[in-house]
C-alpha cells in the first residue's frame, strides 16, 4: 500500500489559505477517483491519534490521509498510520507548500531535508528519517512576514495559476502511484513543467 499525505490546518479560518496547498491537491485526487474524504475512526485499524481523514483510492492500493491536528503536529499523526498499515517511508509520498518555490511551480524530490517547513520537519522526526518522496508546491515568497504569508489566501488572479498547479500536482501523484518510480516520474514532470515555462 501506498500513503499520499496532504499537509494542512485544520478548521474553516484556515480553508483555501497558501499553507493548505496540500489539502487542494488531495482534494483533486478524490475527485479524479470519484471518492470522499472519511473521518478516522472509519479505517478499521487502531492508529494512535485519529486527527485525519483519509479517502482510499481503488484503482490503486493506496490511501489519501489529510493529518487534522496543527501542521507543527504532522507527524503525531502519519508515524502512526504508517506503523499501523506497514507501510515504510518510502511508499509515502508528503505534498506541501513551499514559499520558496514561485507561485505555482511544482518541485518532486525523493527525499531530503524538511527545510523551514513544520509540517514536514514534524514527519521528519517522528519517522526517524527524510528518505521519502515529496512534491513541492509553490506559493510565492513572503513580501514580509512569512508566518502571516502562509496563512493568507490566495488572490482571485493567483487562484487561477494555483488551480492549475494542483491539477499538474494531482497528476504527478497518480504516475507515481501507478508505477511506483519517483525517479521517472521527476524526469518526466520536470520535464514538462519547465518546458511550459520556457513557452
Amino acid at each position: 500500500m501506498k500513503l499520499v499525505v496532504g499537509l494542512g490546518n485544520p478548521g474553516p479560518e484556515y480553508e483555501s489559505t497558501r499553507h493548505n496547498v496540500g489539502y487542494l491537491v488531495l482534494d483533486r485526487l478524490a475527485e479524479r477517483s470519484k471518492v470522499l474524504f472519511q473521518p478516522a475512526t472509519r479505517l478499521g485499524v487502531d492508529v494512535g491519534p485519529r486527527a485525519f481523514s483519509f479517502a482510499r483510492l481503488s484503482k490503486v492500493d493506496a490511501l489519501l490521509l489529510k493529518p487534522e491536528a496543527f501542521m507543527n503536529r504532522s507527524g503525531d499523526v502519519v508515524q502512526p498510520v504508517m506503523a499501523a498499515l506497514g507501510i515504510e517511508p518510502a511508499q509515502g509520498l508528503v505534498v506541501f507548500d513551499d514559499f520558496d518555490l514561485p507561485l505555482g511551480a511544482l518541485r518532486i524530490r525523493p527525499h531530503g531535508g524538511p527545510g523551514t517547513h513544520n509540517g514536514m520537519r514534524s514527519i521528519v522526526n517522528a519517522l526517524a528519517t527524510d528518505r521519502f518522496p515529496r512534491l513541492r508546491v509553490g506559493i510565492g515568497p513572503a513580501r514580509t512576514d512569512a508566518a502571516r504569508h502562509v496563512l493568507e489566501r490566495f488572490t482571485p488572479k493567483e487562484r487561477t495559476e494555483i488551480e492549475i498547479s494542483v491539477a499538474e500536482a494531482a497528476e504527478a501523484i497518480e504516475d507515481w502511484l501507478s508505477t511506483g518510480d519517483i525517479d521517472a516520474c521527476m524526469t518526466r514532470f520536470h520535464s514538462r513543467w519547465n518546458q511550459g515555462k520556457a513557452e
